[in-house]
């Protein structure tokens, strides 16, 4: 496929109109992307939706990929579909957003990942966190050595949207979601930016998992085309939750440095509250996804709290900060940030922190780890 020329718009087709879909499709309207168009989880709902963008119905995946005006396919679907999507997508010589977790399972994520390196295709995957202005911040003082090596990690990745007995929804269901709920996730996302801000590598983990809630009203049929159905209760009954609500973990890195997290989906309060702490030798960085427009850094003689600037700092951080000061920037802008830099890498363009194929590859290989050491009870390699 030939890259489309500067000044000239990406077209983009959604597959999967939830929540995430109208934030993909959003993000793709204000980097210029043209819409060709949306499907949806049924012809009906694919309908509806094209009429409230005013866009296009597809009637089936082919139709995407027979498009020859769509150079760039965001999957917003159940996980169950992503790994057959992607793959499809690829194989049809189109560029891919695919949502995470990337796969529900290490096989199918390490296929993804082969065969978008082997295309040459752009493969992203929106670890949209990398994307705050402060995080590109933190991340520019560690590689100047602001902070020295890492003595301690530790943060947390907090929501309640599960918080409910009545909460539900495909997610829940392993069939449609996959085996991990809560750490693949959101967890997933802790993982992905701690590592990148911090240099490190986690090398071993040991995790606990638990339900908060063991029954759930059922999902229901996942009617998304080609995702697989479950069995199980009907409308009105309720399923046995195997998922889990909450996960602990203590990680090593490769160099030897101790870290801890704690996720849930159950936290009365906490919306999205994905916050961390690097402590190092000579300085520490605290970053609060929910107050994303200070940082905190700490040094033996005091501590100072840096707000986001985009006349001062790393030029990563200012080149996302797109909004003056005191004017608040958050999680729309970087996932803004994130589709207009999988844009610019279409283009023939190479931006940096850009989460591909690759890094959901790496998320998949952690969550496989952190499942089987929740269920052996003891430290297990990455």
């Amino acid at each position: 496929m030939t890259p489309p020329q500067h000044g000239t718009a990406i077209g983009t087709a959604l597959v999967g109109a939830g929540m995430i879909g109208a934030i993909h499709r959003r993000a793709a309207a204000v980097a210029g992307a043209r819409v060709t168009g949306v499907l949806a989880s049924t012809p009906a709902r694919s309908a509806q939706v094209a009429a409230e963008w005013s866009v296009p119905a597809y009637p089936s995946l082919d139709a995407v990929l027979d498009d020859d005006s769509v150079d760039v396919v965001h999957i917003c679907s159940p996980n169950a579909t992503h790994a057959s999507y992607a793959l499809r997508a690829l194989a049809a010589g189109k560029h891919v957003v695919c949502e995470k977790p990337l796969a529900v399972s290490v096989a199918d994520a390490e296929r993804m990942a082969e065969t978008a390196r082997d295309s040459g295709l752009v493969a992203a995957v929106p670890f949209v966190y990398r994307y705050h202005p402060l995080v590109r911040e933190i991340r520019a003082r560690r590689i100047d050595g602001e902070f020295g090596g890492w003595h301690l990690i530790h943060g947390s990745y907090l929501q309640d949207w599960m918080l409910s007995p009545q909460a539900s929804g495909w997610r829940v269901d392993p069939v449609a979601g996959g085996p991990s709920r809560a750490f693949a996730d959101i967890g997933s996302h802790w993982c992905d930016l701690v590592e990148w801000v911090s240099g490190e590598r986690f090398a071993e983990v040991t995790a606990s998992m638990s339900v908060a809630v063991d029954k759930r009203p059922a999902a229901g049929a996942h009617t998304f085309e080609g995702a697989p159905d479950a069995e199980g209760p009907g409308a009105g009954e309720y399923m046995d939750v195997r998922t889990e609500d909450c996960a602990a973990l203590l990680l090593r890195t490769a160099s030897g440095v101790l870290a801890s997290t704690t996720v849930s989906q159950v936290s009365a309060g906490r919306k999205n509250r994905l916050w961390f702490e690097l402590d190092g030798a000579r300085a520490s960085a605290v970053f609060d996804q929910e107050n994303p427009e200070t940082i905190w850094l700490g040094g033996e003689d005091g501590a100072r709290v840096v707000s986001r600037d985009p006349g001062r700092g790393s030029a990563e951080q200012r080149r996302l900060s797109v909004l003056p000061p005191g004017h608040p920037q958050g999680y729309a802008q970087c996932f803004e940030a994130f589709v207009a830099d999988t844009y610019a890498a279409v283009r023939g363009d190479r931006p940096e922190g850009l989460p591909t194929f690759d890094d959901g590859l790496r998320a998949a290989r952690i969550t496989e780890a952190v499942l089987r050491s929740s269920r052996n009870g003891s430290w297990t390699e990455v």
